[in-house]
């Protein structure tokens, strides 16, 4: 790899030119992944990927008046200390801020650039193309905002917020609410189970743990290779996992920590056994109020459902455990 400083002038333009075409597929992957999802919005990125095409034709007359038509192979990941794009497969189901984000990360390094490569080039001419892109590329900023105030009314404001939530729902609570369901409701039979054939809190604990850890790496894989997204824009199949997963997990280590209470605490087996129902409570009704706000199902619908079957589970754990 070369080092930036360097880089002849040929090279600079050259590292430039196929930069900026780079950057004008990168602007319209996002268009076209976001053109379901935020069609006003996706206006937005075509824009600015026609303004990185003018850009490229700029600096590719500039090349074709100086060095004649033939580029020579380098790009900027040749070159040592130069700005990194991220594969454009790690873009993908991204959400519209986090999107708006990347966009200007990559701006501002490319204004960067520009200003680095106009302090070491010494032609007029070229200098001061290289200084008015480096403007250009600050104004973007600006440009963006423009467009996103013209496009941009009320009205879709409102159509994307709802979108957004709806994205947000299906990519991450909904996932996250099935692992939190099922830890929370399936690991309460083995766990009071082993709760009544002991009344020791400590075997009882590494139940709990031993199934809900368990269970949490059976629904994170459950939900992972299920659907990738393509069709159902859903987003990241392994984020969706990894929520489902976790919270999984957590739904079940919820009710199972109690019981690492010391077995040699006089009453250690009551104690453990009463925190863990005042915690079972407690993510039974959470449940049913994270149903209510995000899956609009009825609140006293939702406790009816989720409290009935987790107090079913439960009553069923405790009678095999003590029989």
């Amino acid at each position: 790899m070369k080092n930036f400083a360097d880089l002849t002038e040929r090279e600079v333009l050259a590292v430039a030119i196929s930069a900026e075409e780079e950057d004008s597929r990168i602007y319209m992957s996002f268009a076209e992944d976001l053109i379901e999802r935020y069609p006003e919005s996706a206006k937005i990125f075509e824009e600015m990927a026609q303004e990185e095409t003018g850009h490229r034709h700029r600096l590719l007359e500039m090349y074709e008046q100086r060095f004649g038509k033939n580029l020579p192979p380098i790009r900027r990941d040749n070159v040592k200390g130069f700005f990194r794009r991220r594969p454009i497969w790690l873009t993908k189901n991204l959400s519209l801020d986090a999107i708006r984000k990347e966009v200007g990360t990559m701006e501002f390094e490319a204004e960067r650039f520009y200003v680095k490569a106009a302090e070491q080039t010494q032609d007029v001419g070229l200098r001061r193309l290289l200084g008015d892109l480096a403007e250009a590329e600050k104004g973007h900023e600006k440009v963006a905002a423009e467009l996103t105030d013209q496009i941009l009314s009320p009205d879709v404001r409102a159509r994307e917020d709802e979108t957004r939530r709806r994205v947000f729902v299906l990519q991450y609570v909904q996932p996250g609410l099935a692992g939190l369901m099922d830890g929370s409701v399936s690991t309460l039979a083995p766990l009071f189970a082993a709760a009544f054939a002991t009344h020791q809190n400590w075997p009882t604990f590494l139940v709990g743990l031993a199934a809900s850890i368990g269970a949490g790496i059976s629904m994170g894989f459950a939900e992972a290779l299920s659907d990738d997204g393509s069709l159902t824009g859903r987003g990241s199949p392994w984020l969706r996992g990894a929520a489902s997963g976790v919270m999984t997990a957590l739904g079940g280590l919820g009710h199972s920590m109690p019981y690492l209470v010391p077995d040699s605490w006089a009453n250690a087996f009551r104690i453990a056994t009463a925190i863990a129902g005042v915690v079972v409570f407690f993510e039974l009704w959470a449940i049913a109020y994270i149903r209510a706000r995000y899956m609009d199902t009825p609140f006293l619908q939702a406790v009816f459902q989720i409290v009935l079957g987790g107090v079913i589970v439960l009553a069923v754990g405790i009678l095999i455990g003590a029989a």
